[in-house]
Order: C-alpha cells, then sequence, then structure tokens
C-alpha cells in the first residue's frame, strides 16, 4: 500500500500538509481494495516546477490514476491535469474559512483539459472512483467493486426492513 515496494497505481497529492486530513480518506479507501498508492506534497504554488515533474513522470512510474486535492486557490488538480493524459480526480478542500473558491477552480478548467471534480472534502468518492476506473482492466478488483456495491444496496435494504418493521420513531431511538 503507501509504505510498500509495490509501483503505486494511484496518486494522492495535496498542494500542503494541512490537506492530510482529508486526502487520508483517499489512502483508507485504496487499502481497503488492496490498491497500491503513494500520498505526496506537491503544490502548485511553492514548487511549481516539482509539481510540473510529477505530473509528467506520473505514467512512466507506474501510476494509473491522480487524485489532487487543494484548498483555497486550488490550482493543483487542474494544472496536474494539463501535465499529464492521465484520469485526475480534483477533491476540492472546504474549510471553514474558505468560500467556494477551491470547488470553482476546479470546474471551472478550460475546453481540452478534462479534470472530474468530487464534492467538496470528497476523497473517499475520489478513491472509488479511482478503483472503479482500475476495475476496468483487473478482474479480480472489478469483483472486490461489485460486492462493495452489493454490500451498500443491502445494508440499505435491511435500514428499510427494520424502519418499516419497527417504525421510524422507533429506529431512531435504537439506532
Amino acid at each position: 500500500m503507501g509504505e510498500a515496494t509495490q509501483v503505486p497505481h494511484v496518486g494522492i497529492i495535496m498542494g500542503s500538509d494541512s490537506d492530510l486530513d482529508v486526502m487520508s480518506k483517499a489512502a483508507e479507501i485504496l487499502e481497503r481494495f488492496g490498491v497500491t498508492y503513494e500520498v505526496r506534497i506537491v503544490s502548485a504554488h511553492r514548487t511549481p516546477a516539482w509539481m510540473s515533474e510529477y505530473a509528467r513522470s506520473a505514467e512512466e512510474r507506474g501510476l494509473k490514476v491522480i487524485i489532487a486535492g487543494a484548498g483555497g486557490s486550488a490550482h493543483l488538480p487542474g494544472m496536474t491535469a494539463s501535465e499529464t493524459t492521465l484520469p485526475v480526480l480534483a477533491v476540492p478542500i472546504k474549510r471553514g474559512y474558505h468560500g467556494d473558491e477551491a470547488r470553482q477552480s476546479s470546474i471551472a478548467m478550460p475546453s481540452g483539459i478534462p479534470l472530474a471534480v468530487m464534492p467538496n472534502n470528497g476523497a473517499d468518492g475520489a478513491a472509488l472512483m479511482a478503483v472503479r476506473i482500475l476495475s476496468l482492466f483487473n478482474s479480480d478488483l472489478h469483483q472486490q467493486y461489485q460486492n462493495f456495491v452489493s454490500s451498500m444496496q443491502e445494508e440499505s435494504m435491511s435500514k428499510d426492513t427494520a424502519v418499516q418493521q419497527n417504525g421510524w420513531r422507533n429506529y431512531l431511538q435504537n439506532n
């Protein structure tokens, strides 16, 4: 996984260590599915040459997908997408002191530079999207993902049954 010697298939990058609390959720999901990854701090503003090198070398290093999180002006996801042909999944980091500039920056990409944008602080969703992408080329991972979806469906149906049998008030009191 993150510390393993295997070639990482997903790059999890963020502009600052202050984003690690949000972006760690992506690593946890990838670990759950056994997907190799790396976690790096790659600032579009403080280390632009490093950001460019990271994105340009990603594919030759074995990465298949990049999950890029950034708050504030949030240029990291879009700039990363402009430097690679790999899928880049943007995670806008939203804090109480931010407006929606991170999300706005990610969705305002110019024509020709695709960037998939997750919800604010949606690193877990980005990791699940990375799993979906990788599962297109890996039947074992595809089966794992299908099992995950089935278990969510079963859990939801079970909760519906409990609400129907016990009433919503009893359900709320007991859950």
